[in-house]
């Protein structure tokens, strides 16, 4: 299971006069198990933050989150990250990299390379698993940070604008592939990204949270095959209604 509930959450950062600055404020959504759920928003709305609070990077002021009905208290290994920068580890091979959360949680060493070897093909790059981080693309080392995250068998994958350093057509590309990948292994993803394009193109759900402080403005069901055509007038009615949507948040109620 994966279903992902959050629970009035808030949170806020201490300012140099001494105030606080308020990043979220009683924020409440459910994410379903096996969903794929995109979440847009202005820049400084809480998207990063939300997702560190429920990768348990972070602690929320108040409010709860849950995990199939238990509240989570910090790091879960039920939870996958991963970010917009690759933090992968120059001085280890691609094989390395993604057995490295395995090493740590003591898996032998010919287990942790058949995991690892699994989500390498998996994710297309088994050709290169004696590589190093420097002999690859951005769109590969991104995958093999997506391949680190899925070899620990999360629940739930956390993705914070995973493409969004990437070029157009590289970013299209994985996009595809990510969602080869969510068919394949049925993980709950809840993703960060500003392009609404990408939103559209990828989610079940689209949430936009308003502006600082961050809560949920209002939630889109996208209920168009897959694949979706970018061209299609469907997909083009949805992209403007989200538009619309960020561009004047205060204007329509929250729901989920």
């Amino acid at each position: 299971m994966g279903r992902l509930e959050i629970v009035n959450l808030s949170q806020s950062f201490p300012r140099d006069d001494g105030s606080r600055l308020q990043v979220l404020e009683n924020l409440n959504l459910v994410v379903q198990d096996k969903e794929f759920v995109c979440i847009l928003g202005s820049s400084g709305c809480g998207k990063t933050t939300l997702l560190r609070l429920i990768a348990g990077l972070d602690t929320a002021e108040s409010g709860a989150i849950l995990l199939d009905g238990e509240e989570m208290k910090g790091t879960n290994a039920k939870v996958g990250m991963v970010f917009q920068e690759y933090s992968l580890f120059p001085w280890r091979t691609v094989l390395d990299n993604v057995a490295f959360g395995l090493e740590m949680q003591g898996a032998g060493r010919e287990e942790r390379y058949r995991i690892a070897e699994q989500y390498l093909e998996l994710v297309g790059l088994t050709q290169f698993a004696k590589s190093y981080p420097s002999e690859l693309s951005g769109g590969m080392r991104q995958r093999v940070a997506v391949a680190r995250a899925l070899a620990l068998d999360p629940v739930v994958l956390l993705m914070d604008e995973p493409f969004g350093a990437l070029d157009a057509q590289t970013r299209n590309m994985l996009q595809h592939e990510l969602l080869g990948i969510w068919e394949k292994t049925k993980k709950t993803i809840v993703f960060i990204t500003h392009s609404v394009d990408e939103a559209v193109f990828l989610a079940d759900r689209i949430i936009v949270l308003t502006p600082r402080p961050g809560k949920v403005c209002e939630t889109i069901s996208l209920e168009l095959p897959r694949p979706r055509d970018r061209t299609s007038v469907e997909f083009a009615k949805f992209r403007r209604y989200v538009l619309d949507l960020i561009n004047q948040p205060e204007s329509h109620s929250s729901k989920v």
